[in-house]
Order: C-alpha cells, then sequence, then structure tokens
C-alpha cells in the first residue's frame, strides 16, 4: 500500500525534475460522513470528527428517540471518480487503483466491525448548467447508472487508466457507434485527436452495512479511512493577486494567513519581487451529509492537524482554536452544519 503522503513525494520529485509544470495538480476525493437517509427516528447526539493530511477519522453517538427499534442501510459514498480525469492527469489513489476497499475503510459499531458490502457502480454525470452546485450534489445526485451498459460492450470498472484506454481502443466499430449514442464515451475518426477516444463515465463507491438502532438506546459507531484529497503546486503574493481572490475566498485567507504564507513558503526573489511556492493540500469535507439525522448535532468537535509544524492551513470556520504545535479544534453544541468544509494545507517545498 502506498499512502498519501509517498504520492506527495514522488509528485514533489517530478515538479522539481520539470519546473515547467508549476501549475499542475493532482486529482483526489473529497470526503464526508455517514448517510441513513432522510430519518426523524434516530438523533446524532455526538461527532467527533479527526481530519489530517493522511487520514480522517469519526466517531459518532447516535440515539433512537422513537420507542421502536429502526433498521436500515447506514452508507459511507465516495464522490464519482471522472475516468477521463484518471487519463489526463495524476490522482492520489492507491498503487493498486483497482483494490476492493479503495480507501481502507473500516467502520465499527459499539466496538465491534461491522459486516461492510462494497458496491462500484458507473454513472454517467447530468450536463453541466453553468449554475454553481454544492458539493454534496454528487454525492446526492451522481447520474445515470450506466454499469450494465459498461458490462455488455466489455468495458471494466476499473480505476486504471491504461486499462480504460485499452478496453476503449479493442472496441468493435458497432460497440464504439453504442458506447456514443449511450453517452459512454467520444470517439476522434479525424483532426489531430485521430484514433483518441474521450471516456465519459465516473466510477462510484459506496460502503454500506445493515444497523439497528435499538429503540430509546444509543448506539455508538466509529470509521476511519485514508484520507486521499486533491492537491499540487501552490503560489501566493501578498497582497493576492485577482486570480487568487477566488482561492481566498475559499479558504478564508485573512491578512495574517497571507504573510504567514509568504513566510513559510518563500522562495528567493525574482525581479525584485517576493515570491512564495509551496505544495498544497485542497481538502474538502462534505458535513451537510449530518442532515440526514434528526435534529442538530448535540455535540460536534472538529480536531484538524495540519501535519507539521511549519505548515500553514486556512479554512472558514468560528470558534477554531490551536490546541498544540500542528493541531487545532473546533466545538460546537446543536449544530446544523450550512456549509461545507474546505481546509487548505501548504507545505514547504523542502517538507
Amino acid at each position: 500500500m502506498k499512502p498519501a503522503h509517498s504520492f506527495l513525494s514522488l509528485f514533489l520529485a517530478a515538479v522539481i525534475a520539470a519546473p515547467s509544470l508549476a501549475n499542475d495538480g493532482f486529482g483526489g476525493l473529497s470526503a464526508t460522513g455517514l448517510t441513513f437517509g432522510q430519518t426523524e427516528a434516530v438523533a446524532m447526539e455526538e461527532e467527533d470528527l479527526f481530519i489530517g493530511i493522511d487520514r480522517i477519522a469519526v466517531d459518532y453517538v447516535f440515539r433512537n428517540r422513537t420507542g421502536s427499534d429502526v433498521t436500515g442501510e447506514v452508507i459511507f459514498p465516495l464522490p464519482p471518480i471522472p475516468v477521463w480525469q484518471l487519463v489526463e492527469s495524476q490522482w492520489n489513489l492507491p498503487e493498486d487503483p483497482d483494490r476492493e476497499n479503495l480507501v481502507n475503510f473500516t467502520a465499527t459499531a459499539d466496538g465491534k466491525p461491522v459486516a461492510l458490502r462494497i458496491d462500484r457502480i458507473a454513472v454517467v454525470a447530468p450536463e453541466p448548467t453553468g449554475v454553481w452546485v454544492p458539493s454534496s450534489t454528487q454525492y446526492d445526485t451522481p447520474g445515470r447508472d450506466v454499469t450494465a451498459d459498461l458490462a455488455r460492450l466489455g468495458l471494466p470498472l476499473t480505476l486504471s487508466a491504461e486499462k480504460i484506454m485499452a478496453a476503449l481502443a479493442a472496441l468493435t466499430p458497432r460497440q464504439r457507434d453504442e458506447a456514443s449514442e449511450l453517452g459512454l464515451a467520444e470517439f476522434h475518426d479525424d483532426g489531430p485527436q485521430y484514433g483518441y477516444a474521450f471516456p465519459r463515465w465516473s466510477v462510484l463507491i459506496r460502503y454500506h452495512w445493515t444497523q439497528t438502532f435499538p429503540a430509546g438506546q444509543t448506539v455508538r459507531i466509529s470509521h476511519a479511512y485514508e484520507n486521499r484529497s486533491p492537491g499540487g503546486i501552490f503560489v501566493w503574493a501578498h497582497p493576492p493577486e485577482d486570480y487568487m481572490q477566488e482561492i481566498a475566498d475559499l479558504y478564508c485567507i485573512d491578512e495574517g494567513t497571507s504573510k504567514g504564507l509568504m513566510r513559510a513558503l518563500a522562495q528567493p526573489q525574482t525581479d525584485g519581487k517576493a515570491q512564495a511556492v509551496g505544495l498544497s493540500w485542497n481538502i474538502s469535507y462534505i458535513l451537510r451529509t449530518a442532515n440526514s439525522w434528526a435534529g442538530p448535532i448535540k455535540r460536534f468537535r472538529l480536531t484538524l492537524d495540519k501535519g507539521a509544524p511549519g505548515n500553514i492551513v486556512s479554512l472558514c470556520a468560528q470558534g477554531i482554536r490551536k490546541t498544540g504545535p500542528t493541531t487545532f479544534v473546533m466545538e460546537k453544541a446543536d449544530y446544523v452544519p450550512d456549509r461545507d468544509l474546505h481546509i487548505l494545507i501548504a507545505t514547504p517545498l523542502e517538507n
């Protein structure tokens, strides 16, 4: 198994060897919590969330508020992975991208391992409308299920770019026509991209198990998994240049953090101008899945570990405080998440 930080080390070696890749990055997964459909019977009393560069772990306490047992499927979804992005860019995936448990997800209920089931399906995402939608939408409405279509055409449910392109190249003319009609792929039969196939489906992985919440009782559920977020080369200036404002807004980079980025990521000056260049982890955590449970979260605690004392972290979070050389904590009572977490962790190049 190749942990996430090993991937970053390899990526860093590549970009140092090739300065022309200064704007390159690598793709990755956003993260989320557990869902149970929409229920008024089971409340989330506690959520203790840990987010680190390489790992995410969550401890929950749920209470069945009714006089009857409630049984259903608890689901942990990964976001759809567009296979065209695997073909055209690097991704922060395991060395074996086709291992069944992609992020080494584990879960326990009242201290005992649960019987996990893992679904892997293919979807074609809805056409973009040009209107902004929240990140949680990709979990709620991932797209049209085309798993059976891929199987019929002999296209594998793989996350290996090489296998995907080889399978598309092996299609017969009739199969290519069908794949095009179904919106699975585009084929270029003339022009500068002659012979190129562009896959349009995404792979969706869901972990789930059947859970009973006994009447009037609490159930403690814990889960953990590898954090495989996107990232790449990070360039900053103070004051921020116009094109950096979107990043500043997304991560609430204030004056002090902006100056901290300049100090931590400082590089030799060019033409008398200060430069700040490093690597970033761009972590997204979909908090609003917690709203599928009954009522607010009675006690919410976020612990964030930035990985090394010299790293810089920024996010939009009221009441967060530093608790150690690399850790920060935010606590809320009767918490109803109204936005998802977007966390920037910037590291100096020498790390």
